[in-house]
């Protein structure tokens, strides 16, 4: 993978989206915080929260369109790229550098979507690693892996399905638009991977 900046400093940045200082974002932190020893421990635990305990929009058929971390919270759901605005979110407010990653799959109908995830970097270990917190179900089984990556979709060259190789300082500006004009998913479901199809290229 790429680093977009050498400066850890951009990746651990508050935006609008990224609202890490929002009251409902603050008091799961601290909440999550405690009995935690130490760094890894709390990303794996503040991963496996997001991951588990917030919902994918697909999979309950949630009505709403979350985008902004706190939004997805506050749902309790969100479609993987929203769920990775939390995830980066909650990192950051701890100062625990964290990227956006994306991923160009191939749907049951064979068409290219866009799938979320981040990459978040161990002080520790002095290296990056990509976590995947769209949530398991039967068929997806992504884990906190340091040494092997466990995402919820392994990539298939023979679909043409790729990893885009950069870690980004701030979520995709198309993807924030589309999650942000749409606020019935039935509408955005007709809309979004048409709307993203090309931002990529």
């Amino acid at each position: 993978m790429i680093i977009e900046s050498t400066n850890l400093e951009n990746y651990i940045k508050k935006s609008e989206v990224i609202d890490y200082d929002n009251k409902l974002i603050v008091d799961k932190c601290l909440e999550l915080t405690k009995d935690t020893n130490n760094e890894i421990e709390l990303i794996k635990k503040i991963y496996e929260f997001v991951r588990d305990e917030i919902s994918h929009s697909g999979d309950i058929n949630a009505e709403e369109v979350t985008c902004l971390a706190s939004e997805v919270l506050s749902f309790g759901h969100g479609i993987c790229c929203a769920k990775s605005h939390l995830l980066a979110a909650m990192l950051r407010f701890f100062a625990i550098p964290t990227g956006f990653c994306y991923q160009i799959l191939c749907s049951r109908e064979n068409k290219k979507v866009v799938h979320g995830l981040n990459s978040v970097y161990l002080s520790n270990l002095n290296k990056w690693i990509r976590l995947d917190a769209r949530g398991n179900k039967v068929g997806v089984n992504a884990q906190f892996s340091i040494e092997e990556e466990k995402l919820a979709w392994p990539i298939r060259k023979e679909l043409e399905e790729r990893d885009i190789e950069t870690i980004f300082k701030e979520p995709n500006k198309k993807v924030i638009e589309v999650l942000r004009k749409y606020e019935d998913r039935k509408e955005f479901k007709k809309h979004y991977q048409p709307d993203l199809q090309d931002i990529f290229n």
